[in-house]
């Protein structure tokens, strides 16, 4: 078994927390030039069993397979000692991978003692700090911020892991929130539409089958739309309207209709929601004060358009409005403010 196929087989650490990923990675990084960083990382195994975690991690995995080839050659007391803890870390790597041409230790090798610094006590420090003012460059790094490349890149690394953690938890929290609320308006994707084509459908008597631009890369939809009776073929050609976009497609008598045209309807008169002088194809409408993301498809079994449609209607201004129980009306508007209207229609069912 190849060392490659060693590494892929030893299980490695799933739970880290968010700054020890963000060193791990760092360590990924710089294990491509890890002769640059011996003497930073025998620094950091002194304390630790493996670079990152309590088990061993994809920087052990990268680290090991750079830096193995590179301690073969320290033969030297001078080597030894200066690497110490990356020897001790690789023989238990080594062993939990099972390299057949293991790097060979001698542990009866008497290396000279580590000497680690003394912690110097408050007074001590102050009376070197009075000592070496004048000595000292006007600009030092300031007290806590880290000054080597790894530190630097595994602090911002962790900034940015918490950055997009504290945004999830936001979003969840604001779609918990709406989710709590019930469904609004928001949620459903009305536009406006442009109609290039109406023919009759060829299986039913009471369908329209019209070609709608609405502003889809793919190009337009076919839309089925029961207005026989209230249209003429001719008053379905060339002009412009607002849909519902993100229903779920369903079939009418073979023709799968992928939008629905809203109108609005009292008795026997129906008739289409205009949208403003001006609007194109594709422009997004919405009602005021709910300029939201709409879903992407809604979901038949939620019911959503059901729940929010029967507060939609018209008022004596003709504007369709969204109806708040304690809030003044919202109107159905362009980005620039600009109304959708009703014929003729006041105080319509709008569907």
């Amino acid at each position: 078994m190849s060392l490659t196929d060693k590494f892929a087989n030893l299980k490695v650490a799933q739970d880290l927390s968010t700054e020890e990923l963000a060193l791990r990675d760092q360590w990924v990084t710089l294990s491509n030039r890890i002769e640059e960083n011996l003497t930073q990382l025998n620094d950091s195994l002194r304390t630790k069993t493996y670079i990152v975690g309590l088990k061993p991690s994809e920087a052990d995995i990268a680290v090991f397979e750079h830096v193995f080839p590179l301690a073969q050659k320290w033969t030297s007391v001078e080597d030894l000692a200066k690497y110490r803890h990356i020897i001790r870390w690789i023989d238990l790597i080594q062993n939990q991978l099972g390299v057949e041409n293991k790097l060979k230790i001698d542990y009866s090798v008497e290396l000279p003692r580590e000497v680690k610094e003394k912690k110097k006590d408050a007074k001590d420090s102050k009376d070197e700090q009075k000592s070496t003012t004048k000595e000292q460059p006007k600009e030092q790094p300031k007290k806590g911020k880290p000054t080597d490349e790894a530190s630097l890149a595994a602090a911002k690394a962790a900034k940015e892991a918490k950055k997009a953690a504290k945004a999830k938890a936001k979003a969840e929290a604001d779609a918990a929130k709406a989710a709590a609320a019930g469904p609004d308006p928001s949620m459903v994707d009305f536009r406006v539409g442009f109609i290039e084509k109406a023919i009759k459908h060829p299986d039913a008597d009471a369908l329209y089958v019209s070609t709608i631009h609405m502003g889809d890369e793919e190009g337009p939809r076919t839309v089925c739309s029961g207005l026989v009776k209230y249209y003429p073929l001719e008053a379905m050609q060339q002009r412009y309207v607002v849909v519902i976009a993100n229903l779920k497609p369903v079939t009418m008598r073979g023709i799968k209709s992928s939008a629905m045209v809203l109108c609005a309807s009292e008795g026997d008169t129906v008739e289409f929601i205009n949208p403003p002088e001006g609007a194109k194809a594709g422009d997004k409408v919405f009602f005021e004060g709910f300029d939201g993301t709409p879903e992407k498809q809604l979901n038949p079994k939620k019911k959503i358009f059901e729940q929010v449609q029967p507060n939609f209607s018209t008022n004596d201004k003709l504007e369709v409005i969204y109806k708040q129980e304690g809030k003044p009306d919202a109107r159905l508007v362009t980005k620039d403010g600009k109304v959708c209207k009703a014929a003729s229609l006041v105080g319509a069912t709008v569907r």
